[in-house]
């Protein structure tokens, strides 16, 4: 089966650091895959390449990246019809990317901008059928009562389920979220993630979705990516990520993509009360996240 991701040998450098170090990947049409990491793991940067968005680094042999078997960047040199590439492809930004002051059926619209003729694009000018397509998609997100007020007015959770409805109408079978839920409250958090793992199992659409925390990553996703530092350091089946696994990958940074426990401010943790009953938490996490999976 042709994968509907493939990334070899990819590898991005800023400055002195290494973003990505011959990173190699394949995602299988239909998957829902979680890359999870520390900020600054490189799962981010990942994303972007895949989308298109960023060039690898120049020089290295055999890097590529390839989409529903297309070849979106060679050696650190992006395909020139990258556009029609990206066109299946649904980024989901961290920042919902929706323009605040037209209404939310518009922002939604413009999911489809890429195949309407540039006139109607610069008008936003869009047919009832395709309106009727957004509406359609606002409902999937549990939006419709929403389509004709202000972006600006939504909360954030409802933005981020905008931004999701705005790939369905895309028409997207390949889904990339950055960090979808970082910036949410837990309840807005899990109706993003519930609407991402409906996409893929009723539209068969491959999601691939970056988490900093692991026991959603294991909850919502049968495979998991991890990163650190820019390598791949695990690449296997979520039930498996066990927290001494993760240990061993992640050493002391295991904090870093875990949630603090409940009712835990940022405080330093040499100091706060609570720091003792985070100790046993990671385990908790991911040992609760895992009999819920196997039910």
């Amino acid at each position: 089966m042709r994968a509907a991701i493939n990334v070899t040998r990819l590898s991005k450098s800023f400055t002195r650091e290494k973003a990505l170090d011959s990173v190699s990947l394949d995602i299988a049409p239909g998957e829902m895959v979680a890359l999870i990491g520390a900020s600054g793991s490189g799962k981010s940067t990942l994303l972007r390449h895949i989308a298109g968005l960023t060039a690898g680094d120049t020089g290295c042999q055999d890097s590529s990246i390839r989409v529903n078997g297309r070849t979106a960047q060679e050696n650190g040199i992006v395909a020139r019809d990258i556009r029609d590439i990206r066109a299946n492809i649904g980024f989901v930004f961290q920042q919902f990317n929706l323009v605040n002051r037209l209404p939310v059926i518009t922002n939604v619209l413009t999911g489809m901008l890429y195949r309407v003729p540039a006139w109607r694009s610069t008008l936003r000018y869009f047919t009832r059928a395709e309106t009727r397509l957004g509406i359609e998609a606002l409902e999937r997100v549990g939006l419709s009562g929403r389509a004709l007020q202000r972006a600006s007015t939504l909360s954030g959770g409802q933005q981020q389920r905008a931004a999701i409805a705005r790939t369905l109408v895309q028409k997207a079978d390949i889904i990339l979220a950055d960090e979808p839920i970082s910036s949410l409250d837990p309840e807005s958090s899990r109706k993003v993630m519930d609407i991402l793992t409906r996409i893929n199992r009723e539209d068969g659409a491959t999601v691939v979705v970056s988490l900093h925390q692991v026991d959603i990553a294991i909850k919502y996703c049968p495979r998991v990516v991890a990163l650190h530092h820019g390598k791949v350091v695990y690449d296997g089946a979520s039930a498996k990520l066990t927290p001494q696994l993760l240990r061993e990958l992640y050493g002391a940074e295991i904090e870093d993509i875990l949630p603090p426990p409940a009712g835990v401010a940022s405080f330093p943790p040499l100091v706060h009360p609570a720091y003792v009953e985070r100790q046993h938490a990671p385990a908790r996490l991911i040992e609760a996240a895992l009999q819920a999976k196997a039910l």
